[in-house]
């Protein structure tokens, strides 16, 4: 079973390991760097350790590191969301982890944060990631068309969310 963990359990150099794939970066912001150096690692743990960037947990199963997540509440009339955001190392695709991660954000979001919408954004090329958000109870919202620019080319963004009934 996929457990959140604190940020602190894991290694910087652990991160880095499983960060340092292009095939992890095409699917995430721009700012996650690539190559992922040990380096980048260090500075992303004591960001998340602040705050500054919401609650960020370790993702493992049983003893074994396999991702990070993370959830950003919004603020002001947007309080009662959170953005969703989640990667998980390649050797670890295609068995169910990633979904099991998202539904225990979900759970955490809803039960230990109060919020009431958790929502995520999917490049139109990652359909792994969409299968996983519906295989986790979000439901598309929303296709904002070229939206997005990766790699010097236009995408659409899809647009999740997951309301607590």
């Amino acid at each position: 079973m996929v457990q959140l963990r604190n940020i602190n359990t894991v290694s910087p150099v652990e991160i880095q390991q499983l960060a340092n794939n292009y095939a992890v970066k095409k699917n995430l912001r721009d700012f996650f760097p690539f190559p992922y150096a040990v380096e980048d690692a260090v500075s992303f743990v004591e960001s998340a350790v602040t705050g500054s960037m919401g609650h960020v947990f370790a993702l493992y199963l049983e003893e074994t590191f396999i991702g990070i997540g993370s959830l950003i509440p919004k603020m002001y009339e947007h309080r009662i969301n959170a953005e969703i955001g989640y990667w998980i190392g390649e050797p670890y695709w295609g068995k169910g982890y990633a979904t099991a991660a998202v539904k225990q954000l979900t759970r955490f979001a809803f039960e230990e944060l109060g919020l009431l919408r958790i929502y995520a954004g999917v490049y139109d090329y990652n359909n792994a990631s969409m299968r996983v958000l519906e295989k986790a109870g979000f439901q598309k919202e929303a296709i904002m068309h070229s939206s997005v620019i990766k790699e010097g080319k236009l995408h659409d963004e899809h647009v999740y969310s997951i309301r607590k009934v």
